[in-house]
């Protein structure tokens, strides 16, 4: 995810340098343009990139809803879960985050914590879950068994999962963005939440219709190499899906360490974050000097993800005796994760 994201900011770096070659044929008005939208870009870029924990979450996540139901509903059920993303995200998210960023700035750091926190909590009851297996369904109990009843109820609980997670990406790009005028910062903050809903469900998209498209090549593929890639994708799809929970739940971890240090030093406490960046260095200067970038960033992640582990087992119990029987008392429904 990181490394697709950096791709395309290069992609945004090249596509300034060319805007710049133009500069002189469409005059003053067209370069400050032009510098608006490049700026616009690298900012969203960049912030997208902060929110790769959040959003391999959300792409592990939303595969779940789809199960149990035909393959002709699977992209209609992604489909309408990612536009109430859009709509968590561009009528409420966004004006709470320019509001935010316009009245309490002081307040992003906190709630950005508050986010981390909650990257850090489901990652270690992720983990905790596959050491200690318990009998508890993912889904509610007592779902309706009527198919068009039991879309309603799953697309309506993914969205309100989604506004969870597109929260904290909201957040976290807001903490990326370097300070701008307040447009600059809106048009930003709506570039990352297209992009990151297109990236996000258009890969949920892709990996729900992966098995019917193995199928297919397998099945009716004219070639021989079709058909075995096919076979291949069928094959792979479950180990596939493993592989993105485990990833999912590395990054979580790793942002949400990496935001709490981060905010601890925003916060004037940054003895953490000096003890993470000397001991990453002194391992970076143990290895040759064209490895040491790479280690010292392996090192930071690492231990920011161990922080992140230790501090979301801390959080366990804290959010399933506690903080849900609290919310179950004002919602009148048991408190389910």
């Amino acid at each position: 995810m990181s490394g697709l994201l950096a791709l395309l900011d290069d992609v945004a770096a090249l596509a300034k340098v060319a805007a710049a070659s133009v500069d002189d044929i469409a005059g003053q008005a067209a370069k400050t343009t032009a510098k608006v939208a490049g700026g616009v870009i690298d900012d969203a870029l960049k912030a997208g990139t902060k929110a790769a924990g959040a959003v391999i979450d959300d792409a592990a996540v939303t595969p779940k809803y789809t199960m149990g139901f035909s393959a002709e509903r699977e992209l209609p059920i992604v489909g309408r879960i990612a536009w109430g993303s859009i709509r968590n995200k561009m009528l409420i998210l966004l004006p709470a985050a320019l509001l935010l960023s316009t009245f309490a700035p002081w307040a992003i750091a906190p709630l950005l914590m508050l986010g981390g926190g909650y990257l850090c909590f489901e990652g270690a009851e992720k983990i905790l879950h596959w050491l200690v297996p318990h009998d508890e369904a993912h889904g509610p109990k007592g779902e309706p068994k009527d198919p068009a009843h039991l879309e309603e109820s799953r697309v309506a609980g993914a969205i309100k999962t989604d506004f969870i997670l597109s929260a904290e990406i909201m957040t976290i790009a807001l903490s990326a963005i370097p300070d701008s005028g307040f447009w600059t910062e809106a048009m930003t903050l709506a570039l990352v939440a297209v992009g990151i809903t297109a990236l996000v469900y258009g890969s949920v998209a892709l990996i729900v219709k992966a098995d019917d498209i193995g199928l297919a090549m397998a099945e009716k593929g004219r070639l021989g190499l079709t058909r075995s890639i096919g076979r291949g994708i069928v094959r792979g799809m479950p180990g596939f899906m493993k592989l993105l929970t485990i990833v999912g739940t590395g990054a979580m971890l790793w942002v949400g360490g990496s935001i709490i240090v981060h905010g601890l030093e925003v916060l004037g406490f940054g003895a953490l974050g000096h003890g993470i960046h000397d001991i990453a260095h002194a391992v970076a200067h143990s290895v040759p000097e064209n490895w040491t970038g790479f280690v010292a960033w392996t090192v930071t992640a690492l231990l920011d993800g161990i922080l992140g582990l230790v501090l979301g087992i801390v959080l366990v119990p804290i959010a399933t005796k506690v903080i849900a029987p609290v919310i179950g008392l004002f919602t009148g429904q048991k408190a389910q994760h």
